[in-house]
């Protein structure tokens, strides 16, 4: 597993067996995606899929130009694909530099209109899932895509290839098997997975409100664990985003803090994972000090140099390759 990004401005990370190589969301630009594949040693062009959890813009951003390219087919809830092309559709009636132009504007105005106000919070406090800089990347790839005059009036919303799942599931990919289950995030149909290939299993469990019992059961017996640990509370309630994004965040649909995370692994968890990624820390309302020490203090009683070992995924850098 090698986790390419995490956190609120793109998710990606690829689960590969000995013959099978899997994209788990894809929100980054594909150049980005490309990038950290290349520098983490891996080869985008042997992916055989693209697999998306929901359809929040950090986890989709760059998914059509990415299953394009490498002509491969994504793997979604039907829930989850109807809500990506109505996110997709104002780049039907406009240019995808247009859209984003409108976008730029709108966010202009509202600042403006906070800063009026006397709240002043930037745009991306106002909307955690906007993020200007990452989506000028996509517009820029996706004019490229369709700089040639027959490709002038594609859909934006065509990829390669498109497969269902439901979550409850149990479906395979080459020779990964995944379990899909629900999770709690304010998503149409948001779901975690576990992958289990070669005697190995491999958990992924972020943007997840809190932990119901079917994620915990779940994530029995994982020799890698993914879990988010998103934000610490009293950064989060003395942060610069609006009440009520912070609301958002702390609902029982919104993120995981790493007091809930360390209650999940002292009280929940099996200790039977290898290695533990603590994932989606947030930029403005965490620290990754804050995160390991929260995690180290639950696992306190079952670290030990094979079992347990912390790994935190960060926004900017892909983590090192784990495999077992």
């Amino acid at each position: 597993m090698t986790v390419l990004a995490s956190g609120s401005k793109g998710n990606s990370a690829v689960v590969s067996s000995t013959r099978t190589r899997i994209l788990v969301d894809a929100g980054m630009s594909c150049r980005e995606i490309f990038k950290r594949m290349k520098a983490a040693g891996e080869d985008p062009g042997t992916l055989d899929a693209i697999l998306i959890t929901h359809e929040h813009q950090d986890h989709v951003q760059g998914l059509s130009v990415t299953a394009r390219k490498l002509g491969i087919p994504v793997y979604f809830t039907e829930a989850t694909h109807r809500a990506w092309m109505r996110w997709m559709t104002p780049r039907k009636r406009l240019t995808y530099a247009e859209w984003l132009s409108q976008r730029q504007q709108e966010a202009a105005k509202k600042k403006a209109e906070a800063e009026a106000s006397a709240a002043m919070p930037d745009a991306d406090a106002e909307n955690p899932f906007y993020r200007e800089a990452e989506l000028a990347e996509c517009a820029a790839e996706e004019e490229e895509m369709t700089a040639d005059a027959e490709k002038v009036e594609a859909d934006p919303c065509a990829l390669p290839g498109v497969e269902y799942f439901r979550a409850g599931t149990k479906f395979s990919i080459g020779d990964i098997a995944i379990s899909a289950f629900t999770i709690p995030h304010d998503a149409i149909d948001p779901v975690g997975f576990v992958f289990q290939t070669e005697g190995i299993r491999i958990g992924v469990a972020t943007d997840l409100g809190y932990m119901p019992p079917n994620v915990s059961l779940q994530l029995r017996g994982c020799d890698i664990l993914m879990l988010e640990s998103n934000h610490d509370l009293e950064m989060l309630r003395d942060g610069p985003y609006p009440w009520s994004v912070k609301q958002r965040v702390m609902s029982r649909v919104g993120h995981l803090s790493n007091d809930a995370a360390a209650d999940f692994l002292e009280k929940n968890y099996d200790g039977q994972a290898s290695y533990v990624i603590l994932a989606h820390l947030s930029e403005s309302n965490n620290l990754p000090e804050l995160a390991r020490v929260a995690a180290e203090h639950a696992l306190r009683d079952r670290m030990s140099l094979i079992g347990n070992r912390l790994v935190l995924a960060e926004q900017r850098t892909a983590t090192e390759s784990i495999v077992l």
